[in-house]
């Protein structure tokens, strides 16, 4: 009777392990990105991918001309006396120029009030430029603006989520999910979420899938600044997880039960 009962409660714990087991067979395919596409040559994207600035953003500055001595005074608050608190990839720092208000406005040396907000970089810059001209404050001047905060966050089902902080100030989905470690093999890359603040401070919600080449051509292929990725967990995620928190319970009634049968069959 004994030998019968520990066979039997074998048998219940091998069963228990071949469920939890069984969510992880995911199906190929799901792995894949792309898995249908076939060579070819896909035509390029009419999106420039040219970020806008946005509220909040913090933009680098830098007037040049023949005169340096005059230029200077457009370069101070590029400086590191001016310095704003952020938060990059790389822990706290610090980062010099012009915070963008709420109202979607800087602060310019003597020109005073710019509207930014929804501009590219090479508008404001041409503004500024035509500014100073026409005000006759420099002669042919330079006019160069960077992004000093472009970032993303990538969360869900990948290897690395978090905030990224991107030099370069253009950035891909695929190069965005790169950074993050790509995708674990739990996530669903045919229903991938992008979440995005429009120039009017709405936020636009936009489902993409990965395993389609039509995502090249998508507006949504480019990234703008303070985008959210979020990848959401399939189906076999969620049944394993359950399982994993199931078992170790399960494992302790049975454990339990064989110390009780243990002792009647004495």
């Amino acid at each position: 009777m004994k030998e019968i009962v520990k066979q039997y409660l074998a048998a219940t714990c091998a069963f228990i392990i071949l469920l939890a087991v069984l969510p992880g067979c995911a199906n190929t395919e799901k792995l894949v990105y792309f898995n249908n596409v076939q060579d070819q040559v896909i035509k390029g994207n009419t999106v420039t991918g040219e970020p806008l600035i946005q509220k909040n953003d913090i933009l680098s500055i830098t007037v040049s001309s023949l005169n340096a001595d005059a230029s200077a005074i457009f370069n101070a608050p590029n400086n590191s006396i001016n310095t704003i608190n952020t938060l990059t990839t790389l822990g706290t720092g610090t980062l010099a120029g012009y915070l963008v208000s709420p109202d979607g406005n800087i602060q310019f040396p003597v020109i005073g009030t710019i509207s930014v907000m929804g501009k590219t970089k090479s508008e404001l810059g041409n503004y500024i430029s035509t500014e100073l001209k026409e005000r006759k404050l420099l002669i042919d001047p330079i006019v160069n603006v960077r992004f000093l905060n472009f970032r993303v966050s990538v969360l869900g089902e990948v290897a690395r989520p978090g905030v990224f902080t991107i030099p370069n100030e253009k950035l891909n989905i695929l190069e965005a999910l790169g950074l993050a470690g790509d995708i674990t093999i739990y996530g669903k890359k045919e229903n991938v979420l992008l979440i995005r603040e429009d120039d009017n401070g709405q936020k636009v919600i936009k489902r993409l899938n990965l395993n389609s080449q039509e995502i090249f051509n998508s507006p949504y292929y480019f990234l703008r600044s303070n985008d959210v990725i979020y990848v959401e967990p399939s189906k076999d995620r969620v049944a394993r997880e359950k399982t994993t928190q199931i078992l170790p319970i399960v494992f302790s009634l049975v454990s339990l039960l064989i110390v009780v049968l243990d002792r009647v069959a004495l």
